[in-house]
């Protein structure tokens, strides 16, 4: 088990970090190019007459892939940051969602560009584990 924390990531080939973070978050947690990522969500859009960053889309682009949705729910839902989630979500490969940021969340590491910690999520996609 990795030890907890933020991790810099910025798999944006030009080195960007405005607008795209559901693209940065897609490329780090399914482990694929950005390029790969935006297509593959720009395509998805086109399909769905959406957004590529619209959470239609990119909800949909994740189940796809076997992702499933979950709503966090706590009883003090301003004081759950994601360093919190972080803690209770040792293990695993997640795509967390803010009121306006995405992060991808690796065996309880945050990858980002900056340091997302002390966001507040509101919804994750948890990759399932596909026995054999």
């Amino acid at each position: 088990m990795s030890p907890l924390g933020y991790i810099f990531n910025n798999p944006n080939p030009a080195d960007s970090f405005v607008g795209d973070c559901v693209v940065r978050a897609i490329s780090i947690a399914e482990d694929i190019s950005w390029n790969d990522a935006y297509m593959n969500l720009c395509a998805l859009g086109a399909f769905m007459h959406d957004m590529p960053s619209s959470d239609a889309v990119w909800g949909e682009f994740l189940m796809s892939r076997g992702y499933s949705r979950h709503i966090i729910q706590k009883e003090c839902k301003e004081c759950y940051r994601l360093v919190d989630f972080c803690r209770d979500h040792p293990e695993g490969t997640y795509v967390v969602a803010t009121g306006n940021h995405a992060i991808a969340v690796i065996n309880g590491d945050y990858y980002d560009t900056g340091d997302s910690g002390n966001c507040i999520p509101i919804y994750f996609y948890q990759k399932e584990e596909i026995s054999e």
